[in-house]
């Protein structure tokens, strides 16, 4: 077993205990925010692949118990998993570590930017990151369940810590939302169990494939599992019909929030594709549900980007049709289109996290985020106005970028899967989101500055450039080098496959 794997969600929880135990004391929980903030991408890159059982409880198999009665060697009870088991693959390292990137320049960005840090809001975000990195590496059901509902509390809380108009009707939408979305994924992973015998997911895969699948009795049974879980990951990712609820929250959060709500919604998104691929990847019903969910939330999210006013909502949506491209890869169920949509998805963890922070100067400068009140703001900081552009054209999948790759790779997948018109979607939802943003940018940045417009401050936080430098500069990086993360991914999707 590997022991350092479970400090991965330990450390944040203590750390946000702590947070919220000194709340009161400014200069302390700003200190311990940001050390862990640098602790946490360091920890996850350093510590090594393998499983962790809890308890020290693991498979039989795997004991080197002799003597042991027939009737349990050679049963699946000799290799059931009896402890809640992390494992730790290539996959969750490279989504856990950029999450630790983010959380990490959004925490910097915030404490440099607000003379006083809140401590509840510091320990929402640790509290989130746990409960999401938890999610990444558990091979139980049950336990992803519980930090689904900790992850969906926290966004909701993160909203009403904010300063946005509307944020407690928001906040309440969503969570009468989840009371929903959340229970029927709950009923799904119970009838999962109920036919199963087991919430390990590594049991459930092999039960589900080698016989409940092919059963002409239990194979309705598998079927309504798979929509109901497929139900409540709609809900946690925003997919439609979601889309306009999730839009809402990222806007309705301060940048720094944004950035990191989004990543929640991502890693959430994927913890659950590849546990629905291992136990329902077999399912004709699969595929083809995740491409047409995959393919409305592309043209829905940036059919709703166009028509907005706010900057914030329109990355908002934009982001939802990103995160479209990522459930292609899943839906077009290939090892080579699953690799894209990952590195897809880690693409958008770090692009639209750098779009949220960069635009998030102009909310610090202006307290406004409504286009048609806005103007001329390039002279305000050149660099940052520059890379915000570079930020949005990563978006589109301008070359050199990261966001090119994915979606190159997404494309080029579709086109060997036999499916022409999804690369035909994707070209021109990526040509929309170029124009989109292109518009917002001149609205922002080049048209001349209203009369009327006043500023809160005269200058943008140093922290604010420099969290959007390094992603940026992590854009380029991938772009150029994409087999940093495709290589690691690709390896763990074939052993799925």
């Amino acid at each position: 077993m590997n022991a350092m794997i479970p400090l991965i969600v330990i450390i944040p929880i203590i750390a946000a205990l702590l947070l919220n135990l000194f709340g009161k004391n400014n200069k302390t929980i700003k200190v311990i925010a940001f050390i862990v903030g640098i602790i946490l991408p360091i920890l996850t890159l350093i510590t090594g692949y393998g499983l962790h059982y809890f308890g020290g409880h693991q498979p039989l198999s795997l004991s080197n118990i002799s003597g042991l009665p027939s009737y349990i060697s050679s049963t699946g009870l000799y290799n059931l998993h009896p402890a809640i088991t992390y494992n730790f693959t290539s996959l969750s390292k490279v989504f856990i570590f950029m999450m630790g990137i983010v959380v990490f320049l959004s925490i910097f960005a915030y404490l440099n930017s607000e003379k006083r840090a809140s401590g509840p809001f510091l320990f929402l975000v640790f509290m989130g990151t746990a409960s999401v990195s938890a999610m990444m590496m558990s091979d139980d059901l049950f336990n992803m369940y519980v930090f689904f509902e900790i992850a969906a509390l926290i966004q909701t809380g993160i909203i009403i810590a904010s300063k946005a108009e509307d944020n407690y009707e928001t906040a309440l939408k969503y969570m009468i939302i989840g009371s929903i979305g959340g229970p029927i994924l709950l009923l799904g992973i119970a009838i999962l169990l109920a036919i199963a015998g087991s919430v390990n997911i590594t049991d459930i895969v092999n039960i589900v494939n080698t016989s409940l699948i092919r059963s002409p009795q239990t194979r309705p049974i598998v079927l309504f599992s798979f929509g109901l879980i497929f139900f409540g990951w709609l809900y946690a990712s925003g997919f439609p019909p979601f889309h306009v609820i999730k839009s809402s929250i990222y806007s309705k959060a301060e940048p720094y929030a944004a950035s990191v709500l989004q990543g929640m919604s991502l890693l959430t998104l994927v913890a659950f594709a590849v546990v629905m691929f291992r136990i329902f990847g077999k399912l004709n019903l699969f595929k083809g549900a995740v491409l047409l969910i995959s393919i409305m939330a592309m043209v829905l999210g940036v059919s709703m980007a166009v028509m907005q006013t706010d900057f914030r909502r329109m990355i908002a949506y934009l982001s939802v049709g990103e995160l479209g491209f990522v459930g292609l890869g899943f839906g077009l169920g290939t090892r080579f289109s699953i690799t894209a949509g990952l590195f897809q998805g880690i693409n958008e963890l770090i692009v639209t996290a750098l779009l949220f922070i960069g635009l998030g100067a102009v909310v610090y400068l202006t307290n406004t985020s409504n286009t048609r009140r806005l103007g001329g703001l390039i002279s305000k900081n050149e660099s940052m106005a520059i890379m915000v552009l570079l930020g949005g054209f990563a978006m589109a999948g301008v070359p050199p970028f990261n966001g090119f790759r994915s979606k190159f790779m997404i494309i080029e997948a579709a086109l060997n899967s036999g499916f022409p018109e999804i690369s035909v979607i994707a070209i021109l939802v990526s040509i929309a989101t170029f124009f989109v943003f292109v518009k917002a940018f001149y609205s922002i940045y080049l048209k001349p500055q209203p009369t009327d417009l006043e500023f809160v401050h005269e200058t943008i936080p140093r922290s604010m450039v420099f969290a959007v430098a390094v992603l940026l500069i992590i854009c380029i990086v991938l772009g150029l080098y994409p087999g940093l993360v495709t290589n690691p991914i690709a390896e763990l999707i074939g052993g799925l496959l």
